[in-house]
């Protein structure tokens, strides 16, 4: 059977349980707290892309006015809470159906879709309009790629389409450390490439992880995740395959001259740990493996990109 006609019977499967979501109201019965626009922000993802966004503002050459960084890094946030908010405004159906997300506002009928994508699309030009009044059109530029690319190439065209939705969406996720290099130097260089690839390779094994045991959220609302159409044992195999190609890539800025001792030394252990989880996925047949590297892909990121902003600190870096 080809991925088209079982991802066809994939969306058939969830159609009764769409209906049934749309049935429930999605029209905002309740009156909206400030709680619940922040909410559609996504906080939990925000923090680690304005992380990122700021690590590429460090290692850039050269200064930015205090001011001028804060402006940027709140147009990275904005931005990036922008393109949740137009998220799930279009995902609002299949977001009523998985248990992971059906408390989100729209869902909740707390704010209604039309509220939600006005939001998003106000934050969306905002943000960039600031960005690239207030600091430079370069990284205004890459930020309006970033929230394009999120909304129109991820949410609306691959991720109901494609379980290889994750491999090429993930790039919306990677490109915040180019904004921020941006942001003080006006163009780009290798190493915010670099950690571009990082987070671009890194997405697919962290999401997968999830997908693996959350496969039946993802059929019952009709998502066509890896796991649902191909199956939990080339899942598995994947993600080895993926993290087998992401540790080299995570010690490319060292290799390169372009980070010290410090994250070379503690990027091999923290990869060999990776690779060691990706082994017991390959190998396991239930989900605490995939559990634990969901959990630890994200401890495992944030500690790359600190050890870049530590060396820097200590003058270590390139």
């Amino acid at each position: 059977m080809s991925d088209a006609s079982f991802i066809g019977q994939v969306n058939e499967a969830g159609n009764a349980g769409l209906d049934a979501a749309y049935g429930q109201g999605l029209t905002g019965s309740r009156e909206a707290r400030p709680a619940d626009y922040f909410a559609l922000l996504k906080p939990r993802v925000m923090s680690l892309v304005v992380f990122t966004g700021l690590v590429g503002m460090v290692l850039a050459p050269g200064s930015l006015h205090p001011v001028l960084a804060i402006t940027a890094l709140l147009c990275i946030a904005i931005g990036a809470g922008a393109s949740g908010a137009i998220n799930m405004w279009y995902d609002a159906d299949i977001d009523a159906v998985m248990s992971r997300t059906q408390s989100r506002p729209i869902p909740q009928g707390r704010i209604t879709k039309d509220e939600a994508l006005g939001f998003g699309c106000v934050l969306s030009v905002g943000s960039v309009l600031v960005m690239g009044l207030g600091v430079n059109w370069v990284a205004a530029a890459i930020l309006a790629l970033t929230i394009g690319f999120y909304v129109f190439i991820y949410t609306m065209w691959l991720k109901r389409r494609t379980p290889q939705n994750i491999v090429i969406g993930g790039a919306a996720g990677a490109f915040p450390p180019m904004i921020g290099w941006a942001a003080v130097t006006g163009d780009l260089s290798l190493l915010p490439l670099l950690l571009f690839a990082i987070i671009f390779m890194w997405t697919p094994p962290h999401f997968w992880a999830l997908a693996l045991y959350r496969s039946d959220d993802y059929a019952r609302a009709g998502v066509p995740m890896l796991p649902v159409v191909a199956g939990e044992r080339e899942t598995r195999r994947q993600i080895l395959l993926y993290s087998l190609l992401l540790v080299p890539i995570t010690l490319s800025p060292w290799a390169l001259g372009l980070a010290g001792p410090l994250y070379g030394g503690a990027t091999a252990v923290l990869g060999a740990i990776f690779l060691g989880i990706a082994f017991r996925i390959w190998r396991a047949t239930d989900y605490k493996s995939a559990k634990y590297m969901f959990g630890y892909s994200i401890l495992y990121l944030f500690l790359l990109f600190a050890l870049l902003l530590a060396e820097r600190g200590l003058g270590w870096g390139a």
